[in-house]
């Protein structure tokens, strides 16, 4: 059976149709985009760079997140297996709007299953087309079957293709800071975890169908080979239905992790400087590792409340129907209430340690940073206070908390057994039924093993419950809106105004009460000016650097970028407006390659001609022998666990960093005072020459 034609014209959408295209696709994809509604591009862009541009802007009007990928020929079939849905600019400028791997949404708007095979050779056919002819002939010339032609063609255009571009795509997504539930319903994570329940109880019916044949037969005193059989077929059904259960759980475990953790990086990128200045660096680390925590307990504990849950309730069906009747069902419910109020007070303790032992976290982080500091300053006698003091208190929090622990993950389910011994003795002493008598004790046993379960996922839940309330602030910063600006000015690249930059009666105070750090400041910044701000330290320089960089948001004055405010021009765009490279020690070296580093604020897809222009930045600035020092170059790891730069080395790679954004005001804040006078001359003369307008900030 051979795919649908692709090559028709309804099936592809031209590029002045983007925005039906993007709203359709949303739609169809069940992504709720918001009510408001986008203009098609007046004009189009040949540029995919700028065509992606107005393709985001016109996403985030719409409340959706857009992840711009350029698609390989090595990579097809792995993009095809997760992008859906994705809007494709395919090499002749059409869009190919991608509703699920095999299925597209056509420019008439209906769905239709063409198959990933057709896909896929719309993406590469016309790249592949030239060589075809080629292979077949190198085949035929070495005498390979012609049957075989097809599978080893393919390998050879995989081997000569590999990185060559087949498209442009844009996969949609909820923004990060959406509804987290909408999100994971999306990802249908709540769907899966209703298939998980339904494949416990299922798991836990035949299990006991199996030892019920065998119980029944036991005691009728006819165990015969039918009957084991039978037995035997149950306990070879679970087998499958126990790996359902382990793929179900990875599946629900990957997906819900990788959700939260998508969450909490946008929650950081959008927290205000001014709150990352408070919090300090211990308490920053103290957020990321409860994060951690946060997606390991809490879908470990869910699941082991879950199936303590599926246990629960068939050992109560089991006990009711067992010698220990309705009495033996209330001591059940009832030893799990008291279970249930026992979590709730080792909730609190545990919550009293976490918050010690965050507070160690903090006070070590804090030592090691100032650690010259106090070893040149603070006497050896005093070195150990502090931590002596937090040591006693967390012995003694950690005390209570563990006491309780043990009761809940030993006392409870054992606790349990001589209760619900004790509860079934009655009708032992009246003489029931052997059959009922066995019921009971498989109703007791199984519940036994949902307490251990329960004692462990409270255990989990309890810790993942802290770990939520530390990265509270992270999780709600991701909902924190972001203006998206209009998507008919992302399509103009450059401005042809005569003002790149205006402040006006600009002032801002970081207290509501407080006093103003700035008042009434004013300033117009055009093409080629070349500007320098100096005062005395705390003059309120730097505050003005960041306001202007769009970093901290002024209390009252007028704003303008491009003549426009950073409402109607969005965030994205002011960023392209107005680059900043911030003081020494709010700038900072990235665990990662050299050339990561220089290209982290690049827009766009990253070209070798990026690559070509960070080298001669770097030349100019004085790196060339660092560069060549370094055993892998600009690809050489640098940072923390990589390649150590001095403190001019790191200067200059803020320098380059600012100059590579390629933004209309360049604003440098004291980011020539390390470097010696040779050094100042090369990174002035380089600035100059590089940069369309520049703000420089020095002492006097």
């Amino acid at each position: 059976m051979t795919s649908p034609s692709m090559t028709s014209s309804d099936k592809m959408w031209p590029a002045n149709r983007a925005a039906e295209a993007l709203d359709a696709l949303a739609r169809r994809s069940g992504l709720r985009p918001k009510g408001g509604s986008v203009s098609n591009p007046a004009a189009v862009d040949p540029d995919p760079t700028r065509l992606g541009r107005w393709i985001e802007t016109s996403a985030a009007a719409m409340g959706l997140d857009t992840e711009p990928e350029e698609v390989r020929h090595a990579d097809v079939e792995r993009f095809l297996g997760s992008a859906a849905p994705a809007l494709l600019r395919l090499s002749d400028g059409s869009l190919l709007a991608l509703l699920r791997a095999d299925t597209i949404l056509t420019a008439d708007f209906r769905e239709e299953r063409v198959g990933v095979a057709a896909v896929r050779t719309e993406l590469c056919g016309a790249v592949e087309a030239p060589l075809t002819d080629e292979l077949n002939g190198l085949l035929e010339s070495v005498g390979i079957r012609q049957g075989r032609w097809a599978r080893v063609r393919a390998t050879m255009l995989r081997q000569r293709l590999a990185g060559t571009l087949v498209a442009h795509a844009w996969l949609l997504r909820t923004e990060p800071g959406s509804n987290f539930f909408f999100s994971l319903w999306l990802s249908k994570i709540p769907q899966r975890i209703l298939l998980l329940t339904g494949t416990h109880l299922l798991q836990y019916a035949l299990w006991l169908a199996a030892w019920w044949i065998v119980g029944a037969g036991a005691l009728s005193g006819r165990l015969d080979g039918t009957l084991l059989w039978g037995w035997v077929l149950l306990l070879v059904t679970l087998i499958p239905l126990r790996g359902l259960i382990t793929w179900l759980q990875g599946l629900v475990a990957i997906t819900g992790g990788g959700l939260l953790k998508e969450r909490l990086l946008a929650g950081a990128l959008r927290l205000l400087p001014e709150e990352v200045r408070t919090e300090g660096a211990g308490q920053l680390l103290g957020r990321v590792l409860e994060s951690e925590a946060l997606e390991a307990l809490a879908l470990s504990g869910g699941f082991l409340a879950l199936v303590a849950v599926v246990e629960f309730v068939l050992a109560a069906v089991v006990l009711a129907a067992g010698a220990g009747g309705f009495w033996q069902v209330l001591v059940l419910v009832l030893w799990i209430v008291l279970t249930v109020l026992l979590g709730v007070r080792y909730f609190r303790e545990q919550k009293r340690w976490t918050e010690s032992r965050l507070g160690m976290t903090l006070t070590l982080v804090e030592s090691m940073t100032g650690h010259r500091t106090r070893l040149a300053q603070e006497p050896r006698e005093q070195w150990h206070l502090a931590e002596d003091q937090q040591l006693e208190g967390y012995q003694a929090v950690s005390r209570a908390a563990d006491r309780l622990a043990a009761i809940l993950t030993a006392a409870i389910p054992r606790g349990w057994l001589i209760v619900g011994t004790a509860a079934l003795a009655p009708a032992f002493l009246a003489g029931s039924a052997p059959a009922s008598m066995a019921l009971s004790v498989a109703g007791l046993l199984l519940a036994y093993s949902a307490f251990r379960r329960l004692a462990g996922g409270l255990w989990s839940l309890t810790e993942a419950a802290i770990a939520a309330q530390q990265v509270a602030p992270l999780f709600q910063a991701a909902a924190r809106p972001e203006a998206s600006g209009s998507p008919a000015l992302a399509l103009d690249p450059t401005s042809a105004r005569d003002t790149f930059i205006e402040a006006s009666d600009i002032t801002f105070r970081y207290r509501a009460m407080g006093e103003p750090v700035l008042y009434h400041c004013s300033l117009r910044i055009g093409p080629g000016d070349r500007i320098l701000l100096e005062g005395p330290s705390g003059g309120g320089k730097s505050t003005f650097a960041s306001i202007l960089s769009g970093m901290l948001r002024p209390q009252s004055g007028l704003l303008l970028a491009r003549g426009l405010d950073r409402q109607t021009l969005g965030g994205k765009a002011w960023r392209r407006a107005v680059a900043a490279a911030p003081q020494f020690h709010e700038n900072h070296v990235l665990t990662g390659t050299f050339v990561f580093n220089l290209l982290m604020g690049r827009e766009g897809w990253i070209t070798q001609k990026d690559h070509s222009e960070a080298q001669a930045i770097c030349e100019e600035l004085g790196l060339g022998p660092l560069l060549e020092k370094m055993p892998a170059g600009m690809l050489q790891m640098i940072g923390e666990t990589g390649w150590q730069l001095s403190h001019g080395e790191r200067s200059r790679l803020y320098i380059a960093r600012a100059l590579m954004q390629d933004a209309d005001v360049l604003i440098f804040d004291e980011s020539f005072a390390a470097l010696d006078p040779e050094n100042v001359r090369r990174a002035l003369e380089c600035v100059l020459r590089r940069a369309r307008s520049v703000l420089v900030i020095a002492h006097p």
